[in-house]
């Protein structure tokens, strides 16, 4: 029998390596050599056997079109109304029109250069720069300025990884739900809710931008924050634990639409979930808050310090679960002290045979309501060590069943945080503490959160319409949720670095902000958007002749029509017509926060734009190199710019901006002297090839972060190169 089955596994064997054989030399007959490799690539994945796991198709990453590069000769292109995925190569350019050669149907077809745009496939490499597209700034005497980026995440995040990894505090996103609406666009196409891969699209979609964000955040100290509804809430917790092996990760109920969003045969959703991913030491923050979060009964009181019973319920509650928690607790025949302990009953010894308590003492067993013999939660040495501290009370006199009571670690830690106070001892040596205000308590919630200022309609839809009225956008998170949720983290991180790379309607930013002035705290955003359109939009402006690209259909997209508008005027303080906005903050000051006065703060609003990478020598593209630089440097101050016909200058020295640069080696001395001279320098940039010489140029700088670029732009910044 045991040769059959190995004769079997053999003959298994040796058919699978037959297939794979015949795979590779069918492979090996492909010309193009990038394809072959690729192909090759997917199959190894796809023998690998996963047996625990999520298990998913993987789908390719989205095509980039490059609106800013030239269609020229020799240039990959797609239509700009047509699908990013549907490529051709340019053979000919003879007055304004392209000679084409389509990639799949080898057709050839004669195209009008601008209704072109140049592409940049996966895995092919893409040189990014940011182009400056507008500033707003509320508090020039502060360096305090968040950034918005209009670009698709996948690209965006291998630029900020360059800029930021490990260094990120909180990421905050709320990605596409994929209900089948047609609310996100996979390779320039919404997916369909009939797509029979739209779950493995999507999970392909988010896995490639949760491997990129995890490189960006803290490992010591950092969390990431998703929000989901019931749609995908299975399949992004099950990435999210295969992602971060090494998090506690929690999921919390957000009641967001009390109203409930009726659904077609279906119940009506009042909730969505945010999931916490904490990596390292990162833990939620016990924070003060109002009445409407704090239950008021059962075992969830928190207006005063909750007592546990001694005696264990639920699961392993029994004796035997535990035989060192089995002993008496003495107390005094009155009932109102505690006289000492007694000895363990081993296991097996009936309790009648137990030592007999000192006269005027009464024994109290963890006798279970069923009458068998259960346990207590503490053993011989923690009791007493507990109860000598106070942290034991006894309950109303039962005699023989008067109930033991005693504080858990956490609730212990709440005489220490503030949280309550010892105002005195009881007769049995408890302490009292004193009671709790709503205003007072320093609490973590429970994982159902149902809180009116967490509703979208009233504090999303409607609170952003005061904003940038006349502007339409779908489900906009709740300002005050968004706050909520964000400042279980940074609270203690005043400085933090929050980065959300689905920002849609930029609730992120406003919510940092409205942090921020509640407690004086100096935290930073990113935001990344793209410039999509909606569905209608996008119909109504090719009717109209336009095309992706064009600046009426840039006009209308999200980042420019809606994110960036809405950074503008809450921190103005007024709407898009220039008229003050009305109304306060939900806030817990004693002094209200009207929204007519804005932030003291700043943003800077970039495009992702891409380089020609036959043009990208470090000389030429300096300017476009300088937003990078000042992101890289902490952003402080305005962005630094040069004008275009401005030369490359030997050196620059920002004080305001924190960081200085060398490109002239020869101006190293004039260099270090200014850098060493002015405190506020901790980012230094030197552009040499030579390794020896960075390093001995740095050693005569007292910047605490020094960087070598080199001469040639391509070695510094390339994208578009993961994969899964």
């Amino acid at each position: 029998m045991i040769k059959k089955s190995l004769k079997s596994n053999l003959q298994r064997k040796t058919q699978e390596a037959k297939r794979m054989a015949a795979l590779d030399d069918l492979i090996s007959q492909i010309p193009d050599e990038s394809l072959r490799e690729r192909i090759r690539a997917e199959m190894k994945r796809a023998n690998r056997q996963k047996k625990f796991g999520l298990v998913f198709e993987e789908h390719l990453p989205e095509a980039t079109p490059l609106y800013d590069i030239p269609v020229k000769r020799g240039s990959v292109v797609a239509k700009k109304d047509g699908q990013v995925t549907d490529i051709y190569y340019v053979e000919e350019i003879e007055d304004g029109q392209a000679t084409c050669f389509h990639k799949a149907t080898k057709e050839r077809v004669v195209l009008p250069v601008d209704a072109l745009a140049c592409v940049a496939q996966f895995g092919e490499p893409i040189y990014p720069y940011l182009q400056p597209l507008d500033t707003v700034c509320n508090a020039p005497d502060s360096d305090l300025w968040h950034t918005l980026i209009e670009a698709d995440n996948y690209h965006a995040l291998q630029l900020l990884e360059y800029l930021y990894a490990g260094k990120v505090d909180c990421i905050y996103i709320d990605p596409p739900y994929n209900t089948g609406a047609r609310d996100w666009k996979y390779n320039n196409d919404y997916v369909d809710g009939n797509d029979t891969y739209r779950h493995s699209k999507w999970l392909s979609m988010m896995e490639k931008r949760l491997k990129l964000a995890k490189r960006l955040l803290n490992p010591a100290d950092s969390v990431m924050i998703v929000t989901i509804d019931e749609k995908e809430y299975l399949h992004l917790g099950c990435l999210l634990e295969e992602l971060f092996p090494n998090a506690r990760i929690q999921m919390v109920s957000i009641a967001n639409n009390l109203a409930g969003v009726q659904r077609a045969n279906e119940f009506g959703r009042v909730n969505e979930f945010a999931f916490f991913i904490m990596i390292g030491e990162a833990v939620p923050q016990r924070m003060t808050l109002d009445a409407e979060w704090i239950k008021e009964g059962g075992r969830t009181h928190l207006g005063v310090i909750r007592w546990d019973l001694l005696r264990r319920t639920g699961t392993n509650a029994q004796r035997s679960d535990s035989p060192g928690c089995f002993y008496p607790i003495y107390i005094s025949g009155d009932g109102k002290k505690f006289m000492g302990v007694g000895e363990t009953l081993p296991l097996g010894t009936d309790i009648k045979e137990a030592p007999q308590a000192p006269e005027g003492v009464i024994s109290l067993w963890p006798i279970r309501q069923d009458g068998s013999d259960g346990r207590w939660q503490l053993s011989q040495d923690s009791f007493e060590e507990k109860q000598k501290k106070g942290l034991i009370k006894l309950g109303p006199f039962k005699g023989e069943q008067t109930t033991v009571y005693y504080l858990k670690p956490a609730e212990e830690a709440k005489l220490y945080d503030g949280t309550y106070q010892v105002i005195g001892h009881a007769e049995d040596g408890s302490v009292i503490t004193s009671e709790a205000t709503s205003n007072e308590r320093k609490v973590l919630p429970t994982t159902m959160w149902q809180i009116s200022a967490h509703d979208s309609t009233h504090y999303g839809t409607r609170l952003i319409k005061k904003f940038i009225p006349g502007r339409e956008f779908s489900y906009p998170k709740s300002l005050y949720a968004e706050r909520d949720t964000i400042r279980f983290f940074v609270a203690n991180k005043p400085n933090a670095l929050i980065i959300d790379f689905f920002a849609g309607s930029g609730t992120t930013c406003h919510a940092v902000n409205l942090l921020n002035a509640e407690d004086g705290g100096h935290r930073r955003c990113i935001m990344v958007t793209n410039n999509e359109v909606s569905d209608n939009e996008a119909k109504a402006l090719t009717k109209r002749g336009f095309k992706p690209g064009d600046e009426e259909w840039n006009r209308l997209g999200i980042a420019r029509y809606i994110t960036w508008p809405r950074t503008v005027c809450s921190l103005k303080g007024y709407d898009i017509n220039g008229k003050p906005i009305k109304g306060d903050y939900l806030t817990s000051g004693e002094e209200p926060m009207h929204m007519a006065d804005g932030f003291k703060a700043n943003a800077a609003f970039f495009k992702l734009g891409f380089l020609d990478k036959n043009a990208v020598a470090l000389g030429r593209q300096f300017k476009e190199l300088l937003p990078v630089l000042w992101l890289k440097a902490g952003a402080h101050g305005p962005c630094p710019a040069l004008e275009e016909a401005v030369e490359v200058p030997a050196m620059l020295v920002l004080p305001v901006n924190h960081f200085a640069v060398l490109t002239d080696e020869s101006q190293y001395e004039t260099f270090a002297a200014q850098v060493n001279g002015e405190d506020s320098i901790t980012t230094v940039y030197i552009v040499t090839d030579s390794e020896p010489g960075y390093r001995e140029m740095i050693s005569g700088l007292n910047a605490e972060d020094t960087y070598q670029l080199y001469r040639d732009y391509l070695d510094n910044f390339r994208i578009n190169h993961g994969g899964r």
